[in-house]
C-alpha cells in the first residue's frame, strides 16, 4: 500500500471557489479510483490561493483484477440481437457461456481484466479530472487549450515517492512545486506529503485552511487584548481571509475619530466588503481601530502596510460619511417615489407600487396584529426608501439598517423607525422574529404581497429552484403567526391582497382567482408541515 499525492499549482485561486474545489478534487478521485476497482480508505483535501492538494492513502499497486459477468439474449435469439450482444462485449460466440434461467437458456459474457499498475491508473485518471474540473468560472491562456480557474503552472503528482508521468496542455507533471510567492518564491522537489508539508511550512505556506482560520483568530484576539480591545466575531469574513493568504500576519490600524459619528454598521460594511479588514470593539462599542490580515512578513513589523491600509481606509470612510451627510439632507418620506425608478419585477411592476400595495395590506392586517393603523401604514409607506440612497446603493447589506437611522433623523415615531429594519425579517430559520406589532404588521404585509404577486403570474418554486426565496417568504409568514400568538384569516388575507396586484400593468382591482390564492394556501401548509417537523 503507497500514498499518492498531486498538487495542482496556479494563479490566485478566488477565495470563495476554493472550499468548493478542495471538495470536488477529492469526491472526483475518489470516483474514479471507485470506478477503477480501487477501495480507497482515507483521503485529505486542501487548498490555498494558489494550489490545490489532494493525498491518497492506502492505494496497492497493482489495480484490482476485475471480473464481471453480463447477460446476454436467449439461446435461439434471432441474429440481429446476438451480434449486436457480441459487439458490446467484444467477443465471439465461441467465447461466451451459457445459463440456464426460468424462461430458458441465455447466453453470458465473462469479462475478466487483468489489473493494471497504479501508476498507469492513475496517468489516466488525473488529466481527466483537470479537464474536465467544475470551475464556476474558468479560463483560458496563451495558446493552450486547457480551462483552469487561473493560469496552471505546474502539476505535482507522486505515488510511493515516484513521479507519476503524464502531460496536460503541456504542462508535464513532476515532483517540484513553490512556496509562498515573495518570501519564498523557489521551487523545491518533495518525495511525499509528509516532506511536502514540512518544506511548505519551511517556504511560509499554511496549508490547511482550518490551521490558517485557527492562526489569524487566535493572533487576533492576541492583538486586540493587548489594547485593551476585543475582535467583533465575523466567521465568514475569516474563512474569506483565509483563503486570501498562505501565511498569515495580522496587523493593526487605525482610523480618524471623526468617522464615528458614521453609524458602525457602515464603518463595520465598510471595512468589511471593501478593505476584509476586522472591527474592533471596547465594552461593546465600535473602536476607531481594525485589523488587516496580511500576507507578508516585512522588516519594519508591517508598518508600512499599515501605512497604505490606513490611507485606503481613509478614503473608504471618507465616502461613507459623504453619503451619511448628504442622504440626511432629504427626508425618506421624499424619496418614496423614486421607488418608481426600481423594478420589483418586470411582471409586477416597481418598487413604488409595492409600496403602496404593502400600505394597504398593512393597513388591514393591524385588525390582527392589534397596531396602531396610522403607524403601520407610515412604516410600510417609508420602509423600502433608504433604496433610494447614496449609502444603500454602495451597501446594499444596510438596507432597513439605514432607513432606521434616516428615519429616527427625520423624527419618526421610534415603533415606525424600528419596522423599516425588521419587516425583512424574518429571513431564515435561524433568523431573529420582530414581536413589535407594528414591524409585525409591516413585515406580514411585504412577504404576503410579494407571495400573491408570484402566484397571480403564475411564478412558483419548482423543485430546489426558488431564485425569489418564495419558501422563505412563506416561513417568514408562518413565523410572524406563530411565534407572535397571531389568529389570522390567512385565505381571506391573500384574497384581499391578490386583488390588488397589478401583473403585467393590469389597471384597477383585479378578479381573484379562487385556485390560485387556495394553491398559495396549499404551499404555505407545506411549508408549516416542514417547520414543525424540524
Amino acid at each position: 500500500m503507497a500514498e499518492l499525492l498531486l498538487e495542482l499549482f496556479s494563479e490566485e485561486i478566488p477565495a470563495g471557489m476554493q472550499a468548493r474545489a478542495s471538495e470536488d478534487l477529492n469526491a472526483m478521485m475518489m470516483d474514479r479510483l471507485t470506478a477503477a476497482g480501487y477501495l480507497v480508505t482515507g483521503t485529505k483535501a486542501f487548498a490555498t490561493s494558489r494550489r490545490l492538494t489532494l493525498v491518497v492513502d492506502g492505494l496497492p499497486e497493482q489495480q484490482p483484477d476485475r471480473r464481471e459477468e453480463r447477460k446476454g439474449p436467449k439461446v435461439g435469439a434471432p441474429e440481429k440481437a446476438l451480434q449486436g450482444f457480441l459487439g458490446s462485449v467484444g467477443m465471439t460466440l465461441d467465447q461466451l457461456q451459457t445459463q440456464s434461467g426460468p424462461k430458458g437458456d441465455f447466453y453470458v459474457a465473462v469479462i475478466e481484466e487483468k489489473g493494471r499498475p497504479t501508476t498507469q491508473v492513475i496517468a489516466e485518471i488525473v488529466p481527466d479530472i483537470i479537464r474536465g474540473f467544475p470551475w464556476p468560472k474558468s479560463q483560458r491562456w496563451g495558446e493552450g487549450r486547457l480551462r483552469w480557474v487561473r493560469p496552471l503552472h505546474t502539476i505535482l503528482c507522486l505515488y510511493d515517492g515516484e513521479v507519476v508521468d503524464f502531460h496536460v496542455d503541456g504542462i508535464r507533471s513532476g515532483n517540484t512545486t513553490r512556496g509562498h510567492r515573495f518570501l519564498s518564491p523557489a521551487s523545491f522537489a518533495v518525495k511525499d506529503f509528509d516532506d511536502y508539508h514540512t518544506k511548505l511550512s519551511a517556504a511560509h505556506v499554511v496549508l490547511d485552511r482550518a490551521d490558517r482560520m485557527a492562526q489569524i483568530e487566535e493572533s487576533a484576539k492576541q492583538l486586540a487584548f493587548a489594547s485593551g480591545l476585543e475582535v467583533v466575531e465575523d466567521k465568514a469574513l475569516l474563512e474569506e481571509v483565509a483563503g486570501l493568504v498562505e501565511w498569515p500576519v495580522v496587523l493593526m490600524g487605525s482610523f480618524d475619530e471623526s468617522f464615528m459619528e458614521v453609524p458602525s454598521e457602515v464603518l463595520i460594511s465598510a471595512m468589511r466588503s471593501h478593505q476584509k479588514y476586522f472591527s474592533l470593539a471596547k465594552d461593546g462599542k465600535m473602536s476607531a481601530r481594525f485589523l488587516v490580515v496580511s500576507n507578508m512578513e516585512t522588516a519594519d513589523h508591517g508598518a508600512a502596510i499599515i501605512d497604505g491600509n490606513e490611507r485606503v481606509l481613509r478614503a473608504r470612510l471618507s465616502d461613507a460619511k459623504f453619503f451619511w451627510d448628504q442622504d440626511r439632507k432629504k427626508k425618506l418620506i421624499d424619496r418614496v417615489d423614486a421607488l418608481e425608478d426600481v423594478v420589483f419585477h418586470a411582471r409586477l411592476g416597481n418598487l413604488r407600487e409595492k409600496v403602496s400595495r404593502i400600505e394597504v395590506l398593512a393597513k388591514e392586517l393591524t385588525k390582527v396584529t392589534g397596531a396602531n393603523e396610522a403607524q403601520a401604514a407610515r412604516a410600510a409607506r417609508i420602509a423600502k426608501a433608504d433604496l433610494a440612497t447614496e449609502m444603500v446603493f454602495e451597501f446594499p447589506e444596510l438596507q432597513g439598517v439605514m432607513g432606521r437611522y434616516y428615519a429616527r433623523y427625520d423624527g419618526e415615531e421610534e415603533a415606525v423607525a424600528e419596522a423599516i429594519p425588521s419587516h425583512y425579517a424574518p429571513q431564515g430559520p435561524s433568523d431573529t422574529c420582530p414581536t413589535d406589532p407594528v414591524g409585525v404588521t409591516v413585515a406580514l404585509a411585504d412577504k404576503l404581497d410579494t407571495l400573491t404577486g408570484f402566484w397571480a403570474m403564475d411564478e412558483k418554486p419548482t423543485g430546489s429552484k426558488d431564485p425569489f426565496a418564495l419558501r422563505r417568504a412563506a416561513l417568514g409568514v408562518i413565523r410572524l403567526i406563530l411565534e407572535n400568538n397571531l389568529r389570522v384569516r390567512l385565505l381571506d388575507v391573500m384574497k384581499f391582497a391578490a386583488a390588488r396586484q397589478s401583473v403585467d400593468g393590469a389597471p384597477g382591482k383585479r378578479s381573484v382567482d379562487y385556485a390560485e390564492v387556495a394553491d398559495l394556501l396549499s404551499f404555505i401548509v407545506d411549508r408549516l408541515k416542514v417547520h414543525l417537523r424540524g
